[in-house]
């Protein structure tokens, strides 16, 4: 009997995946429980390593060993040997055994198999759906749901299982290097990282980066045997943060091409892969698997220093310590360069010109011309980067030099406006590898573009219509004028918090000049002078003396943050940027200056580091910054400068890089006409039809999405009353996925400067209204205590991101319960319901939403007009907390002192308490049986009065 695709079963798509497994020399094995897997483990741990015996002591001495660490130290236990220590006895000499438990140098020599519905049981008993064990260690765990459901379901129960079970027993299942989660349609695989989101899971392809997202397709390429074990022990790694990273398949096919030029040829390469796609990565692992290949005597991996931030050097440090510096003295380069046992360097393209043409250097490296150099280059066309190319050239008989780029020079784009440069392929030859915009928007590992164009050509009736010059070719003078430069200001000013979702992202604001820059600066500093809150403003630019090119046609000119001591300087504009520093400094209370050299490029990197924490609002730049610079928390790019071609591409993708649900596209916002170049831009680097991936529709368009999505929520719930008397889970659960929807579309409609309400055919109040009904819903199935009860809504993402907003809490609240006080009885009595529906819609205050509206209904009324509301609320506050306290102490019997610790230590670590802090808390020792039970209940009565009395009170009481 065929089952129909469309209503396919869980257990019919398992056991569809074991019997093609099977027929894939996989060993069918079955496992029901631990101690089944722990005898499996022992006899594949036996075979694995050449039959040996494992007695009983000694196989509990290898389990103590794997029993041990996080993650990522199980991670490296996995891939290393344990030493075996064998005493002398019985005529038997003493020994060591050196026990390996994965073959990653021969990594189609290892054991496989494959089990399902194992069950382990600690916070809660689970069962898992498909198990690959390589050598009795489960490496891959696949979990399953019926075809037509949410993929995302899949992956909310694998963060479960993590939190729940899977640190149980021996904690085998810490080992699980990767996800698989499918409902037959779609499938997708991750790294172990208890602190993922779906944003980092990934569709297999193949080379030309066509998906192969049904199960049966997907299994069939990616779990062969010596693929999966290729995936783990080559394409896993281990980043200094500690997270497990598994590469994307174009990263996979990139690193393979490159390792197979290398064995079969001296040809030189380059790699094509779109800007934010993670080149980086795919270059480190490069150049480490290169690098062990015997006919390779070393590999260079070669930056700009400029993209040598605080962050990158650690990860290139976590690949060859101690390789990189934030000096410039190349003594280091020589040193490894004549070091046989160093196999990788990190080094830039400043320190490895120097080694070639510097006499002094050149005399020491000299006996390595012969070698076999593989060098690759991270983002391979910087200034200085032709210069170096004929260098390694002229040195190296026998170098390979391999190339990889986002935006490579085609003859359309190789005039960069300094005249006329080699195009990729002059420089490297073929192109191994193409992963362009296109590709990684379809895969979701980018964000489309938000373009606005802001001036005198748009519709009179746009919020964009703004009376600015847009476009004066030979008319400068139009373009900087004061005036046009102020309208910009207040532009930005007026729209800012609505494109950033303040305080959520942060943008940057590229200029034309320097001089344009400082008047800009100057701008933002009038125009928001005794502002409470005023917006944080930053700026960096290079201070060395630059002749303006009349070629400067839209590309980006490489501005290095450290200027050479024999440059030429601007005086003026150094005395400029130290004022600007000035001001940093009283921001952030740091003492950076232009004095000298590495001041200034300290400067540079605090920057980059307050930038991609969120720390600073606005960065204002000329060129610095627009390339090479990562942060994730950037959505929005306003433009006051020509871009065109790759400079075009590589400055808007600073705002494309994926963060969350609420982060669903970058802004662009044009203050000049560069419509026509940035669709020349998109149709060079992908294709001629590309502008509907990569740009986002118009506004009137998601309007129409959004009532068209109106009309099917009010078919499931014609009134907000009528969510409360929804027949089933089922209608629930199509009143939940109908309403995030619109949640999702209002994310984007809102970052529109044209957005207004009365565009929508759901009034804002109803939309709260409904909203707090959506809440209400993930409320009760988040109390859901009866372990044997299973929701639908269970494993729903409900995308709280999308209404979380961090500006409004207790403190929030306060000031608006101040203005209350002076109103007039009807007024205050129409802005008292505001604020409790506000209360009701706020995902951070419904813990507190019972206190919040006893305190406006009963204590408010009886205060007098002048009576200072803040303290009437904190004294009320106080009250309930402790009232909370005792009665919580009452309840399950704890010591009201060893709570308060457990509290205050929250307070200061932010760190929920363990068991035996729990433990601690009891005025009784509870009975072993009765013990965890306990622990789980006043855990989450003390997390509840951490929501409610702790978090979300934004410097209240």
């Amino acid at each position: 009997m065929t089952i129909q695709s469309t209503t396919q079963s869980e257990y019919a798509l398992e056991q569809g995946l074991i019997e093609q497994l099977q027929r894939m020399e996989y060993a069918r094995v079955r496992i029901d429980h631990e101690a089944a897997m722990l005898a499996n483990l022992k006899r594949q741990l036996e075979i694995h390593n050449d039959n040996i015996q494992l007695t009983q002591p000694k196989f509990d001495r290898v389990l103590n060993h794997l029993n041990t660490g996080t993650i990522v130290e199980r991670a490296r236990i996995l891939r290393d040997k344990f030493a075996l220590k064998r005493e002398a006895a019985n005529g038997q000499p003493a020994e060591t055994l050196y026990i390996s438990f994965l073959n990653c140098d021969d990594w189609c020599m290892n054991e496989f198999q494959v089990t399902n519905q194992v069950s382990m049981e600690n916070k809660r008993k689970n069962r898992y759906d498909v198990t690959i064990l390589i050598n009795g260690l489960p490496l891959v765990q696949i979990e399953l749901k019926r075809r037509g459901a949410e993929l995302k379901v899949a992956f909310n129960q694998v963060n479960r299982y993590q939190h729940e079970s899977y640190d149980a027993g021996a904690g085998l299942f810490q080992y699980v290097q990767l996800f698989i989660i499918s409902n037959g349609v779609n499938t997708k695989y991750f790294s172990n990282n208890k602190t993922q989101s779906v944003l980092q899971t990934f569709f297999w392809t193949d080379k030309e980066n066509n998906r192969l997202s049904d199960l049966c397709e997907f299994a069939k390429e990616f779990l062969k045997p010596c693929h999966i074990a290729k995936m783990i022990t080559h394409y896993t790694v281990i980043t200094e943060e500690g997270v497990l990273k598994i590469l994307r398949p174009y990263q996979f096919y990139a690193t393979e091409a490159l390792v197979d030029r290398v064995k079969n040829s001296n040809d030189n390469a380059y790699i094509w892969h779109t800007t934010g796609s993670g080149k980086t990565l795919t270059s480190f692992k490069a150049s480490q698997i290169i690098m062990r290949l015997p006919k390779v005597h070393k590999v260079l991996f070669v930056v700009d220093r400029k993209d040598l931030d605080y962050q990158t050097t650690r990860e290139f440090n976590a690949f060859a310590k101690g390789s990189v510096d934030a000096t410039t003295d190349t003594h280091n380069l020589v040193k490894q360069l004549t070091d046989d046992s160093t196999k990788l360097i990190v080094t830039t393209i400043q320190k490895l010109n120097n080694a070639l043409i510097k006499p002094y250097y050149f005399e020491k490296i000299a006996h390595l011309q012969d070698h076999k150099f593989v060098f690759i280059f991270d983002e391979c066309h910087r200034s200085q980067f032709g210069e170096t190319h004929q260098n390694i050239k002229r040195f190296f008989s026998n170098a390979q030099m391999f190339g990889f780029t986002g935006t490579p020079i085609f003859a359309d784009n190789a005039n960069n406006g300094f005249g006329q440069i080699k195009t990729t392929k002059d420089l490297f030859g073929e192109c191994l590898h193409k992963y362009v915009i296109v590709d990684a928007i379809k895969d979701e590992n980018v964000l489309r573009f938000a373009v606005e164009y802001v001036g005198k050509y748009q519709y009179k009736d746009s919020a964009n219509q703004l009376d600015i010059e847009v476009e004066a070719i030979n008319k400068q003078e139009l373009l900087d004028s004061p005036l046009r430069l102020e309208k910009i200001t207040e532009y930005i000013l007026a729209h800012h918090a609505q494109k950033t979702k303040a305080p959520s992202f942060t943008a940057m604001f590229c200029v034309s000049s320097i001089d344009n820059l400082i008047q800009y600066y100057a701008l933002f500093k009038q125009k928001q002078a005794g502002i409470a809150r005023p917006l944080k403003i930053a700026t960096i630019f290079s201070y060395a003396a630059n002749e303006p090119s009349p070629l400067a046609n839209g590309m980006i000119p490489e501005e290095a943050p450290d200027v050479p001591s024999d440059a030429r300087v601007n005086q003026s504009s150094r005395d400029k940027l130290d004022e600007f520093i000035d001001d940093y400094n009283a921001m952030f209370g740091t003492k950076y200056s232009t004095n000298d050299n590495q001041s200034f490029y300290n400067y540079y990197q605090d920057i980059a580091k307050r930038v991609r924490s969120g720390e600073i609002d606005i960065l204002l730049v000329v060129n610095m910054f627009l390339t090479g610079f990562d942060s994730p928390r950037l959505n929005t790019l306003y433009v006051d400068k020509n871009l065109k071609f790759h400079g075009l591409v590589q400055a808007f993708s600073r705002t494309n890089r994926i963060l969350n649900e609420k982060k669903s596209q970058g802004n662009i916002v044009c203050f000049r006409n560069l419509k026509a170049a940035t669709d020349e831009a998109i149709a060079l680097f992908s294709n001629k039809d590309a502008r509907e991936t990569v740009l986002l529709e118009p506004y009137e368009d998601y309007v129409e999405k959004f009532n068209k999505a109106t009309e099917e929520l009010l078919a499931i719930a014609p009134t907000v009353a009528s969510v409360d008397v929804l027949p089933d889970e089922k209608a629930e659960l199509a009143f939940v996925t109908k309403f995030r929807e619109l949640l999702r579309i209002k994310n984007i409609l809102t970052t529109f400067a044209d957005f207004d309400d009365a565009n929508l055919n759901l009034e804002p109040q109803q939309f709260e209204d409904y909203k707090s009904k959506y809440l209400d819903i993930h409320d009760k199935v988040k109390k859901q205590t009866d372990p044997e009860k299973v929701s639908i809504l269970e494993d729903v993402d409900f995308e709280l991101s999308l209404i979380h907003r961090d500006e409004i809490n207790v403190a929030y609240i306060l000031n608006l319960l101040v203005s209350l006080n002076k109103l007039n009885p009807e007024e205050a009595k129409k802005r008292q319901k505001e604020i409790i529906d506000l209360v009701a819609g706020e995902i951070q205050l419904r813990s507190k939403r019972a206190l919040i509206e006893a305190f406006i209904e009963e204590n408010l009324p009886k205060l007098k007009p002048n009576e200072n509301v803040i303290q009437a609320f904190e004294k009320y506050w106080t009250a309930s907390k402790k009232e909370a306290l005792m009665k919580l102490c009452a309840e399950e019997n704890l010591s009201p002192q060893e709570l308060e610790k457990i509290l205050n230590h929250y307070t200061f670590a932010n760190r929920l308490p363990r068991d035996q802090e729990i433990v601690d808390t009891l005025n009784f020792k509870p009975k072993i049986l009765e013990r965890k039970p306990i622990i789980e209940r006043v855990a989450d009565k003390i997390k509840s009065f951490i929501d409610t009395f702790v978090e979300g009170m934004g410097g209240s009481v």
